[in-house]
């Protein structure tokens, strides 16, 4: 297939994929030349350089200087192996990732398969709190990313959903996941800012609007103030489990309840 290149660089291409040439590499659809001296830098190199800085100071610590520096190389250099921070960004997403689960999708039916998969990319996203940080560009390109998609829609063969739907379900579970895993990341960060625990807190909220509301202004919050539902009753991360999977199951009803009617109108 022809391509029209503009040099060795990561970008300023048109491929046949429609890829940056990073990406491209990412997918081994671009083979390192055999000959002359191996490289000192790397896009390896790069996008390792890159996840360590992540994991150790967060997406913010991640600059092409700073990249550079940590390599001992000059910044113009990176961009021989990646056109933008954008392109590293979804290359350091692509590495630190995990594969989907090792379990077949369709083991245990589809409601089976889509919890396997939401709590294994809730755990890599705890795992890795950084990625909650790096902008949504576009739909999943990357070799890991599409192999999570792909184990999610093939969950969902035989359900009778169509294809719109079969992928508006993934992404409203993706949706899902995603927020819940930044919601429980923002509150453990404001938590640890204020060198408070998480009932601590939750404590003094339940003060403050016990102080700021009135049974005849405001009867469904004293009511849920009188279940004493804002307490945590075994500890933060059993609750947010809870919350989780409360959630999780509410959604899976919702896509059952279509499933369902898809059944009925085939009958």
């Amino acid at each position: 297939m022809a391509r029209r290149e503009s040099g060795a660089g990561g970008g300023g291409e048109e491929t046949a994929s429609g890829l940056p040439v990073s990406l491209e590499r990412a997918w081994g659809l671009r083979e390192r030349p055999v000959k002359g001296p191996k490289p000192g830098l790397t896009q390896d190199r790069i996008v390792d350089a890159a996840v360590s800085l992540a994991e150790a100071e967060g997406l913010a610590a991640v600059s092409m200087g700073r990249v550079a520096k940590e390599l001992g190389a000059s910044t113009m250099s990176l961009y021989r192996y990646v056109a933008t921070k954008n392109e590293l960004y979804l290359l350091m997403q692509d590495a630190a990732s995990d594969d989907p689960p090792s379990i077949p999708p369709t083991d245990g039916g589809w409601r089976a398969g889509l919890t396997r998969w939401a709590l294994g990319l809730r755990a890599m996203y705890h795992s890795h709190l950084w990625m909650l940080r790096i902008p949504l560009s576009g739909p999943p390109a990357s070799p890991k990313s599409v192999a999570w998609m792909e184990y999610a829609l093939a969950a969902l063969e035989g359900t009778g959903l169509d294809a719109g739907e079969q992928l508006g379900t993934v992404t409203l579970l993706s949706g899902y996941v995603r927020h819940e895993a930044t919601l429980m990341s923002d509150l453990d960060a404001a938590y640890a800012a204020e060198g408070r625990t998480p009932d601590e807190v939750m404590s003094r909220y339940v003060r403050t609007l016990t102080h700021l509301t009135t049974p005849e202004r405001h009867p469904a919050v004293t009511r849920l103030l009188a279940t004493n539902v804002f307490a945590y009753t075994e500890g933060p991360e059993e609750e947010a489990d809870f919350d989780f999977h409360f959630g999780l199951e509410r959604v899976l009803d919702g896509v059952s309840a279509l499933v369902d009617r898809r059944a009925g109108a085939g009958s």
